[in-house]
């Protein structure tokens, strides 16, 4: 499993120079991992590298990768389980989690939507006081140009890219 750092990120978890390495052969296992704040609170938005599937934890008390590495697959496996992809988690994540290794951000077309899922982020953690948990679903409904096809008018949501992924591994 790979889980890329923002310089952010690795700085606050001291985590050291992060190696270039590609997209995971499983999709599933490539999570690229952005530390931001709301308010005066620090949060790690946790998003699928390939499809931008998103879901967001507390940033407080990350400070080493040990507890990145639990936090993110707690957080990530109670999202899934809430949206109905339990199975996909045991299947496809799990598996992978065994090791674990960080590395730097993929591409700036994957940094520029998750720079953008954060603007749209902090003012609903703030002004909606909405929970980390709850804005996942929130975040997986906007659209992305990185997602577009001539079909979807050149963007994409992050559920349907993700639902895409699960619909072709299962063919």
């Amino acid at each position: 499993m790979i889980l890329r750092l923002s310089q952010r990120l690795n700085k606050k978890i001291k985590a050291g120079k992060l190696r270039d390495t590609p997209l995971d052969e499983n999709p599933f296992a490539d999570w690229s991992c952005h530390l931001f704040t709301a308010g005066r609170t620090q949060y790690i938005i946790l998003t699928n590298t390939k499809s931008l599937y998103s879901c967001v934890m507390y940033g407080k008390g990350i400070t080493d990768d040990k507890r990145l590495i639990n936090g993110a697959l707690s957080t990530i496996r109670e999202f899934m389980e809430d949206d109905g992809h339990a199975s996909a988690y045991e299947r496809f994540i799990i598996p992978s989690s065994r090791t674990t290794v960080s590395g730097k951000a993929l591409s700036r077309s994957v940094t520029g939507s998750i720079t953008e899922l954060i603007k749209f982020a902090q003012p609903w953690l703030v002004e909606d006081d909405i929970s980390p948990h709850s804005l996942g679903f929130k975040l997986n409904g906007i659209l992305l140009s990185p997602l577009g096809t001539e079909a979807n008018y050149g963007y994409g949501k992050p559920r349907d890219a993700f639902k895409a992924m699960l619909d072709q591994r299962q063919s």
